[in-house]
């Protein structure tokens, strides 16, 4: 894991363009502000950008944490209890677009249609609802680590979370396939297309949000055809390779929850062996307030420890977004080109 420790100047050099930025634009989801959002990245400091690029680029290790952003935690206000709620973005918009900002300089931020309304940046915290359920939202059960979207062919290159507040200190878990010991028969196996993933239930349609009235009718298509293709990628999954990409030092693509009861005998014990050395191999980040953490999405499977949750505005909080470092390859899937929704 590589950390970068923002120095005062950082700091004044990243609320200078946020600034700016804030005066011109209300909210991260704004269209304009995706357009704008590349080129004031380049203003970030070039300590920062050279960092950030270092790690796309050569790929040293798979998880990269940016530390010491401001966050006081009087003005964020209560931690929601239902991401569906209504809420006074203001009181993070400047957090959210250093975060976006930030992110910009490994790739493109996107969102998912069926994922929190379509929005780009997400809210991560425990759900009354969903204490026990294998998400975001959940609280009191271990998050079993996992690749994030790993049934989906666009699932992001990278995972960013930005932590609001973590008063418990939670415990983010993560593993890099640099680091996961297995033999070569278990290596060859697990290289073949053989392995079934199911949709998260994240993507599911009980968990897709708002309804379709007074939308575009091109998103109505669009979100129908998202839900049509979670729906057969649960009833007919398609066989991929959990190991891709150079055989010598491959990328990983696992998420054992939604893997299990689909599987082949000789396919689960390959998974089995590969599961039993990610959990040597699993280590983990507790994230403080301004934290950043980014992901390899191809390298590195994460999770999250449980802890209990009080739902009294107290509670974790962090911001999410999925980072691509390909937007064309999702075109057929988004709106217009300058889209970031995948449906």
């Amino acid at each position: 894991m590589i950390r970068l420790e923002l120095t005062e100047q950082d700091l004044v050099e990243v609320d200078k363009v946020v600034r700016e930025v804030a005066s011109r634009f209300s909210s991260v989801e704004d269209p304009e502000f995706h357009r704008a959002s590349q080129l004031h990245a380049h203003e970030l400091p070039r300590r920062l950008r050279q960092a950030l690029v270092d790690f796309r680029m050569s790929e040293p290790t798979g998880v990269f944490v940016v530390s010491g952003l401001p966050v006081h935690d009087g003005g964020l206000g209560p931690t929601p209890t239902d991401w569906r709620a209504a809420r006074d973005s203001a009181k993070t918009l400047r957090h959210d677009i250093a975060f976006f900002l930030i992110s910009c300089l490994l790739g493109e931020p996107i969102g998912w249609a069926t994922q929190q309304d379509g929005r780009i940046m997400h809210d991560v915290f425990p759900m009354a609802g969903h204490k026990h359920d294998q998400i975001g939202w959940g609280s009191e059960e271990l998050l079993v680590w996992h690749t994030e979207d790993a049934f989906h062919p666009l699932r992001t290159d990278y995972l960013a979370l930005m932590c609001l507040r973590n008063p418990d200190g939670v415990e983010t878990t993560a593993a890099d396939i640099a680091d996961v010991v297995i033999d070569d028969e278990t290596r060859a196996a697990l290289s073949q297309e053989r392995y079934l993933i199911l949709p998260d239930d994240s993507h599911r349609p009980e968990n897709a949000g708002a309804g379709d009235a007074g939308v575009d009718p091109r998103v109505v298509e669009l979100r129908r055809r998202s839900l049509e293709r979670v729906d057969n990628a649960l009833r007919s999954p398609e066989p991929v390779a959990v190991l891709f990409g150079s055989p010598d030092d491959p990328y990983l693509r696992l998420d054992p929850h939604y893997m299990k009861d689909v599987q082949g005998e000789e396919e689960q014990r390959a998974l089995d062996t590969i599961g039993a050395a990610v959990d040597k191999a699993m280590g983990g980040v507790v994230l403080e307030p301004g934290d950043i953490v980014f992901i390899d999405n191809y390298r590195v499977v994460h999770g999250r420890k449980p802890f209990q949750a009080r739902f009294d505005g107290t509670d974790r909080w962090l911001r999410r977004l999925n980072v691509t470092r390909d937007l064309r390859k999702s075109r057929h899937a988004r709106l217009t080109a300058e889209s970031r929704v995948i449906y």
